[in-house]
């Protein structure tokens, strides 16, 4: 039997891999309730884990009737139109509209913004003690990062940001029904800005993906308008909230071991080869959406049965000791490196580029200017938001721990998004 966790406590996002270890015990496929989503199957192994989210044939993020699973008949259209995206779509609707939003992303070359995500990071890490201090490191750093870069890369006006940050805020405050239905409502004010910034797209024009969404949909692209807004929603709420908790999860690793945050100093070239060593071990999300089984099957020895839902677990893949050698411990040495985080199959995350370069940019432009950021509580005292799915830290309150580092008048300088 397998043991009933409460995947939103702090035991749990405090301890991974105690509560995964527990769970795998009972078996690479386990039955357990998960908030908001109810009975479900959850995949405990990197091998269970890769089937399913390769296996489209059997495992379907569509019901029979082409509702999308673990959306409920009661929620509003406007919340099942924004449902209604890649991530929740199977063939032949996912490669259709992946295919667009690539062709967008190659016209935006992301590379290409790593001179400009770097400039954002240091403008932020300048500031950050400009409220005082100590300062809550997601408020002040890592939930602005993310959304400022996914803001320009869209080609959203810079006015609207603190708009953007109180949505992706009120996001990361699903922790209950309550949360829920206060989530709605910034859903439907979200849809409605979505549907006006696309209009004046394709009035105006512009600059950033949205515009050249606007564009493949002109050259013939086969995309409905509640599919661009969709589209549209999941890159800014994708393409920021998750890097949001990467950033800090991989801050509180370095400043609950200070050792680990010198031996990054030593060498910034470490840097990159570290990301994927949290994105391995913070694991900010946690699982997958859930799937039907399409038909009577077996997964990795576990019978399933048609109609059964399924989730899989990304950050138990990513602990499991077949593939990692002492998955419990953090070694920013790690390599190779298979980790599940960005998924696999044709969902495999389509930002996964430009998280890893936020990621890398937020820490070095961190740590080069506050080369003795300290935790200013106990590391006990920290705590992770009671979201199902996802590890959030609430709040990573920090010190300067000396001075810091003044900027270089020539990092200052904000170099322009390429063309």
């Amino acid at each position: 039997m397998a043991p009933r966790l409460d995947f939103t406590s702090e035991a749990f996002f405090r301890d991974p891999p105690r509560a995964i270890a527990a769970l795998r015990a009972s078996g690479p496929v386990v039955a357990t309730r998960f908030p908001l989503v109810g009975d479900v199957w959850i995949t405990t192994t990197h091998d269970a884990t890769a089937e399913v989210l390769k296996d489209g044939a059997t495992f379907t993020l569509r019901k029979e009737d082409g509702d999308i699973a673990g959306l409920r008949w009661w929620m509003p259209k406007y919340v099942k139109t924004i449902a209604n995206n890649m991530l929740t779509m199977d063939e032949p609707d996912h490669t259709r509209l992946r295919s667009i939003v690539d062709e967008a992303f190659r016209r935006r070359a992301i590379v290409a913004m790593e001179p400009r995500i770097r400039a954002i990071a240091d403008g932020l890490a300048d500031d950050l003690f400009a409220g005082g201090s100590p300062a809550d490191l997601v408020q002040r750093y890592a939930r602005i990062l993310p959304v400022s870069v996914i803001c320009e890369l869209l080609g959203l006006p810079t006015a609207d940001r603190p708009r953007f940050i109180a949505w992706a805020n009120t996001m990361s405050s699903l922790t209950n029904v309550l949360s829920f239905f206060r989530l709605l409502f910034a859903f439907r004010k979200m849809r409605r800005y979505l549907e006006e910034q696309l209009q004046i797209a394709r009035v105006r024009g512009g600059e950033g993906l949205i515009a050249e969404l606007v564009q493949v949909e002109r050259e013939g692209g086969q995309i409905t308008p509640d599919e661009m807004v969709s589209m549209v929603f999941l890159l800014l709420a994708a393409g920021s909230e998750t890097t949001t908790h990467l950033i800090t999860g991989s801050a509180y690793e370095l400043l609950k071991d200070p050792a680990l945050r010198d031996w990054l100093e030593q060498d910034r070239s470490r840097i990159a080869l570290a990301v994927e060593e949290f994105l391995r071990f913070v694991s900010p999300v946690q699982f997958s959406k859930p799937r039907y089984v399409r038909r009577d099957t077996v997964l990795e020895g576990v019978p399933l049965k048609k109609g059964d839902r399924v989730m899989v677990m990304l950050a138990a893949a990513n602990m499991d000791p077949a593939v990692h050698d002492q998955p419990e411990r953090l070694d920013l040495t790690r390599k190779p490196n298979r980790h599940m985080s960005f998924g696999t199959g044709i969902h495999f995350c389509l930002g996964h580029q430009l998280a890893r370069i936020e990621a890398a940019c937020a820490l070095e432009a961190l740590f080069t200017r506050w080369p003795k950021l300290a935790l200013a509580v106990d590391p006990a005292d920290i705590h992770w938001r009671k979201r199902p799915g996802m590890r959030a830290i609430a709040r990573l309150p920090v010190i300067a721990g000396g001075n810091g580092r003044p900027r270089l008048a020539a990092a200052a300088a904000e170099p322009q998004l390429a063309d």
